[in-house]
């Protein structure tokens, strides 16, 4: 059974489907393509395909194997029509069975859209009036190859050359998310021929994150970051090997995950991932490339605890609480700030990998993109670690929450007797009013300053957008015994009965 194949015949989904049956696949997914009746205003009557069939069909064979490969599928397989097609005839079908309903769902996704690009394919739509003529559907001519990607201009550098290309070949970095910070940081190094690159994120595509990271499109959201920063960057070099994990690090597998690679990169935007990644790369024995921004500013750090180098804990024992600080959403980011700081780490990844001059060893890299102003901070290790840090035990699984969080709506939350704190910032209240009566507006570095004046009889139900801040605050104020105070589990945003302008928060 081939795995692209031409037919002039009628395609028939069931039974293809059916040749791809495996018992040890729990994911399928399919793609069909029909032809439609309509396309750039015109009324389409019937539709024509054309191919150079012996490229095409080796192009297609290679783009199935690549996605099979690169997604852990177990068969895939792509049937595209030739000749003469009435509306509503299915012009391409596309089948993946995978282990798992991600990367079926990946592979097929990759398929469709590397056929489209890289098949020599083409048609010619039939109107009541006349034709388009024939038209390529694809980038690549008849008369060219794809051309192999060139690393000539970094290889001409004498601390690369040849032996130092082969080097990034062969190795594999795994990135920790694939945001602002991560698409520079993916971008780089695929760029630079890195051999294997492991994208690790949970997230999906938002609106809100296509201003500061490039690898994603409109037609993207709702989809899995990693899974479509996978195929983008493949579509960029196919000499590379990625590897999309649509998951979230935890104590649980990070220990695994930071094992698969040569060099970890920290782009996450949460201290617990930060802490996660320092601690299981100091246990494994792994260069850590770890960054964060703010607003203008930003900071880098290479925890080297595999070469006797110091780590976040050196200087941080017990790691911030999320919320206490503002992540991008919640103080605002210009798209060249993660830019620049996920292309420094991407910098510093190359010269562990290639053993370049300059790398950050204990210090801190500070850099303020309005003054343009860059300063290193001493960030030795911890007098007490020797030959292994002494304040990393294990990476274990994460202990059982507290019970600081519920989830009530608020009127109801207010009739049971809480006293609803709103702990959001000025603006944001300004913005998107909670309208309900009875409430307390008290920013939350306000309410941690004056946490004494909270009444030990009452009983107190922290709201922001998400839950996060008013997570972290009344972790905050219980360690300081407040035992009284809860947490509106996934903030207003869930909140059906709040007031609240849908969309804004």
């Amino acid at each position: 059974m081939n795995s692209f194949e031409f037919t002039h015949r009628a395609i028939e989904p069931g039974a293809l489907t059916a040749a791809l049956a495996d018992p040890a696949a729990g994911g399928f997914a399919a793609f069909e393509g029909w032809v439609r009746d309509h396309n750039e205003g015109r009324v389409v009557c019937r539709l024509e395909y054309e191919a150079f069939e012996e490229l095409a069909r080796s192009e297609g064979e290679r783009i199935v194997a690549e996605a099979v490969r690169r997604h852990g599928a177990l068969r895939a397989r792509c049937v595209h029509r030739l000749g003469a097609l009435a509306v509503g005839e299915l012009a391409v079908w596309v089948g993946v069975a995978a282990a798992h309903r991600s990367e079926a769902f990946a592979a097929c996704r990759q398929i469709i859209d590397e056929i489209k690009h890289r098949v020599p394919i083409w048609k010619k739509e039939h109107y009541a009036g006349g034709d388009s003529g024939w038209v390529q559907c694809t980038h690549v001519t008849v008369a060219t190859q794809v051309p192999a990607f060139d690393y000539s201009r970094q290889i001409a550098l004498p601390e690369i050359g040849a032996a130092g290309q082969q080097r990034l070949a062969d190795s594999a970095v795994v990135v920790i998310g694939a945001g602002g910070l991560g698409c520079a940081v993916l971008s780089g190094l695929a760029g630079a021929g890195v051999g294997t690159i492991v994208i690790v994120d949970d997230d999906v595509v938002e609106a809100a994150n296509l201003h500061r990271q490039p690898l994603y499109t409109v037609g993207d959201v709702g989809r899995r970051k990693a899974e479509v920063a996978a195929t983008r960057l493949a579509a960029y070099n196919p000499t590379i090997r990625l590897r999309a994990l649509p998951i979230r690090l935890t104590a649980a597998n990070a220990m695994e995950l930071v094992a698969e690679g040569d060099v970890i990169v920290d782009c996450s935007d949460n201290f617990t991932t930060k802490f996660l990644v320092n601690d299981a790369a100091v246990l494994c024995r792994r260069p850590a490339v770890l960054a964060s921004v703010y607003q203008y500013e930003g900071q880098l750090q290479v925890v080297r605890a595999d070469a006797g180098g110091s780590c976040l804990r050196c200087q941080w024992p017990e790691a911030t609480r999320d919320g206490l600080v503002g992540n991008c959403e919640q103080s605002g980011v210009l798209p060249p700030v993660p830019a620049v700081l996920g292309s420094l780490q991407a910098m510093e990844v190359l010269k562990l990998l290639l053993d370049l001059p300059g790398q950050l060893r204990d210090e801190v890299l500070l850099v303020d993109l309005l003054d343009l102003g860059q300063r290193r901070l001493s960030a030795p290790r911890a007098p007490e670690c020797h030959d292994r840090c002494a304040r990393i035990a294990t990476v274990a699984a994460a202990a059982p929450a507290p019970e600081l969080e519920i989830a009530l709506p608020l009127a109801e939350a207010a009739a049971q007797g809480y006293r609803i704190i709103d702990i959001r910032n000025p603006e944001e209240c300004a913005q998107t009013p909670l309208r309900l009566g009875g409430h307390d507006a008290i920013p939350l570095d306000k309410l941690l300053e004056s946490a004494a004046a909270l009444d030990p009889r009452g009983r107190y139900l922290l709201v922001c957008a998400h839950g996060i801040r008013s997570r972290a605050a009344a972790e905050r104020l219980r360690a300081d015994g407040r035992s009284n105070v809860w947490s509106l589990r996934g903030g207003l945003a869930r909140q059906d009965d709040a007031g609240i302008q849908p969309g804004r928060n």
